[in-house]
């Protein structure tokens, strides 16, 4: 499963089909520097590990594939492990004091972007832990479709906060929100779904637990797509997006 993001001016990333060469600056614009460059190159590879794992672990989740769904789990190691060397880039990069202020400024924006990034990842991987336990095959019809819907709404999401990221978009940020209002609809409307359906405690208890994960996953990527809006703007940088 491929997570397509759709075109891009700031780079390409192994496993993610996105248009434009790596740190390519677009004609006229400034040349982006190699360590700003390298960093757009793996936040997008994130960007599309995290994709990937969130439709699979939906998929995992109401297929009954187990084995898929223990895959996903290991690969969340490999999201954290890219935070992790972006977040030490841009740390040897602020600490050598090289760059302008705006270089600088951007760098401070992503640090704070990678908390949504790698919290977004962990709960693609919460999802496919309930997935390799067979919760699936133990949900009432109309929640299996609700979840169906809310991992579509989740890739769609994710996708357009990968394009904020990617394109520096300000006004991207907008459609993410709209995406997320119906996010927070399904999770109402499915959390009322496992209070009225004739399901056992235990598998009502965990598929609330999984409606939570899919709205707080909504939620950082709201929370990401505004950092880059305000960084693009000029304005604050908005509050972080409270523990899950």
């Amino acid at each position: 499963m491929v997570f397509r993001l759709g075109s891009t001016r700031r780079g390409q990333a192994a496993g993610a089909e996105v248009g434009g060469p790596s740190g390519a600056a677009e004609p006229g614009a400034p040349a982006r520097s190699p360590v700003l460059a390298e960093i757009d190159r793996l936040f997008i590879q994130a960007f599309a590990l995290v994709g990937e794992g969130i439709a699979g672990a939906t998929h995992a989740l109401l297929a009954g594939d187990r084995d898929a769904a223990k895959e996903l789990v290991q690969r969340d190691e490999v999201v954290d492990r890219l935070t992790r060397d972006i977040a030490n880039l841009a740390q040897q990069h602020l600490l050598s004091g090289e760059g302008t202020v705006e270089e600088r400024r951007e760098l401070i924006a992503i640090l704070r972007m990678l908390t949504d990034l790698e919290r977004n990842g962990d709960l693609a991987e919460h999802i496919a832990r309930r997935a390799a336990r067979g919760l699936g095959s133990e949900m009432s019809a109309r929640s299996r479709g609700l979840v169906d819907r809310m991992g579509e709404v989740a890739t769609r999401l994710w996708r357009s906060t990968a394009e904020v990221f990617s394109e520096r978009s300000r006004d991207g940020a907008n459609t993410v929100d709209d995406l997320d209002d119906e996010m927070d609809d399904l999770h109402v409307t499915l959390t009322a779904e496992i209070v009225s359906a004739d399901m056992p405690v235990p598998v009502a208890i965990e598929l609330a637990m999984v409606a939570r994960f899919y709205e707080r996953f909504g939620d950082h990527a709201v929370s990401l797509a505004r950092k880059m809006s305000a960084l693009v703007g000029g304005g604050p940088d908005p509050t972080t997006v409270g523990p899950d």
